[in-house]
């Protein structure tokens, strides 16, 4: 059984102030079964990733970057694009000094 969105956005939210870095809620998207887009700003560099969920052919829950860009303005576009198409999507925020994602799911490479 896997949790709602809201409760497993919490979570991450959490994990990251645990941590020390900084997560904000940017869209609030369906609380059930919204999906979510993770937005990292590494504090360090100045570059931006974006991942979102994706699941494989097994079932497994996993992450991947949907825009291979690290310009903030880029990202911002493609999300823009995104809740146009689902507006039950997620979009969660992180800033953190060494770029973390805090994710606990596998991310893919690529």
């Amino acid at each position: 059984m896997l949790l709602s969105t809201d409760i497993w956005v919490a979570a991450l939210i959490r994990r990251v102030e645990l941590g020390g870095g900084f997560a904000v809620v940017a869209r609030k998207g369906d609380a059930r079964a919204g999906s979510v887009l993770v937005k990292v700003l590494h504090r360090g560099d100045g570059t931006t990733r974006l991942y979102a969920e994706a699941t494989r052919g097994d079932g497994e829950r996993v992450w991947m970057r949907p825009a291979a860009s690290e310009a903030e303005a880029d990202l911002d576009r493609y999300i823009e694009r995104a809740a146009r198409i689902d507006p039950d999507i997620w979009v969660v925020e992180i800033e953190d000094r060494d770029g973390r994602h805090f994710l606990t799911e596998p991310v893919e490479q690529g």
